[in-house]
């Protein structure tokens, strides 16, 4: 007998019911202790003995049981607030913190055990000056390719505590040229000809051969613009000056160079002319061994040619910058160059004033100026009577990269204005007797 399709769908449904897989088991979430329960004492009295037998023994069991039961509970235990002591700190000298700050982990570090054992300092402490000298040394004895930027930094600081080098050079020079010398060291009897560089006596004792010295670092021709500070005491005499040196002349040993004295000189042409002359003109005699450091005077001329080679590049590169000559070749304006010395002015001064020629063509690098004219004009007095008067009237301000003053030197006709310094002014300027 064939089946309705009613009874058709609903056999299909359960038998496709029948074929679908039971849903997955899932497991029971884990039960999360609570912190404020002692777990141990709880099993403890879950499981005493008595409160399952006579009435006599339920009953002491009962008791215990309440007496034991806060126990599960876990007191936080209560904190009392501190007591602050008020401590009297002293303030630490500046010295001491900064070698504090500085102090690395040492727990490592065998040296500082070391050092502590033969009962000597730590060796992050204060050094004293001969630690500080030792260690100077040391640092000459590598060649300057070799030193670390801190070991250069070290070198830096101890050559400006040298008078004769801070007095007459650049701080920004003086580190440029530490970077680069070295310390040699002479035995007694040696004779030191210090006209190729500066020199600086590290260790040992010296006498001056010859009693003629020049600057530092100026070619002129006066021979006692610098005498070494173990020279001051020493008179020199008219003839010794203007005679010719044609032989040692060694000088008392009251005039000893010791510990930090100085010879020689940075300027490069002394060595030409002690060669052309035939005698030293920078020369010591080391009455000990020595270690005396050395600035070679080729780099103190290595570093003045590259400042005047920057320099120039700067002077061309601001008049180049001025309205009136941006046409200008190149080779026109390095004309100029050669010509130009910096010079500065203070706020409110009167560079030119109205009728007058000014001496000098200016190109301002840094500043400004202002220009005033005079003004002659009618005023009325308290007797009615009509007055000429002259007042100043402000026309405007010449800022950076401009210039001003060649009317008036090329042609010699007066100004028509008056230019005031509005703040610090540096100009590099051209003077009229250069420029003709």
């Amino acid at each position: 007998m064939p089946m309705s399709s009613l009874s058709a769908a609903v056999l299909s449904h359960m038998i496709s019911i029948n074929n679908v897989p039971p849903p997955p088991l899932r497991g029971i979430p884990s039960l999360r202790m609570s912190k404020n329960i002692d777990y141990g004492q709880l099993n403890a009295l879950c499981h005493m003995r008595g409160l399952q037998h006579s009435w006599t023994n339920i009953l002491s069991a009962h008791n215990m049981f309440i007496k034991q039961y806060p126990k599960i509970f876990i007191q936080k235990k209560m904190r009392l607030p501190k007591i602050v002591k008020e401590e009297v700190k002293r303030k630490p000298a500046e010295g001491a913190e900064e070698n504090k700050r500085q102090q690395p982990d040492d727990s490592h570090n065998i040296a500082v055990y070391a050092k502590r054992a033969r009962g000597g300092l730590t060796l992050y402490g204060p050094k004293k000056s001969e630690e500080k000298l030792a260690e100077f040394m040391a640092i000459l004895k590598k060649l300057p390719i070799h030193r670390t930027p801190s070991e250069h930094n070290a070198v830096w600081k101890m050559l400006k505590t040298i008078p004769d080098l801070t007095s007459q050079l650049m701080d920004e020079h003086l580190k440029i040229l530490s970077k680069n010398v070295i310390s040699e060291t002479w035995i007694k009897g040696s004779t030191v000809i210090g006209n190729d560089g500066f020199y600086v006596i590290l260790k040992g004792l010296a006498r001056p051969q010859t009693q003629v010295y020049k600057s530092l670092i100026e070619d002129n021709e006066s021979t006692t613009s610098l005498i070494p500070r173990s020279f001051h005491s020493f008179v020199f005499s008219e003839d010794f000056r203007n005679a010719v040196l044609t032989e040692k002349h060694l000088i008392p040993c009251t005039s000893m160079l010791g510990q930090w004295s100085t010879f020689g000189t940075l300027d490069v042409t002394a060595q030409t002319e002690s060669e052309a002359k035939g005698y030293a003109v920078y020369a010591v005699v080391t009455e000990e061994d020595c270690e005396i450091l050395k600035i070679p005077a080729k780099n103190y001329a290595k570093l003045k040619s590259e400042k005047a080679k920057l320099e120039n590049k700067h002077k061309v590169k601001l008049i180049h910058k001025c309205p009136y000559y941006e046409e200008w070749p190149t080779l026109s304006i390095y004309e100029l160059v050669t010509l130009i010395k910096w010079k500065k002015f203070p706020p409110g001064h009167v560079i030119v004033e109205s009728g007058n020629i000014i001496s000098f063509v200016a190109y301002i690098n840094s500043g400004y100026c202002k220009i005033y004219r005079n003004i002659v004009g009618l005023s009325k007095t308290q007797s009615k009577k009509v007055e000429k008067s002259q007042k100043l009237v402000y026309m405007g301000r010449l800022k950076e990269k401009e210039s001003f003053g060649e009317i008036s030197v090329l042609l010699q006709v007066p100004f028509t204005c008056t230019i005031i310094t509005g703040k610090d002014v540096e100009m590099a300027i051209i003077e009229d007797k250069d420029l003709f």
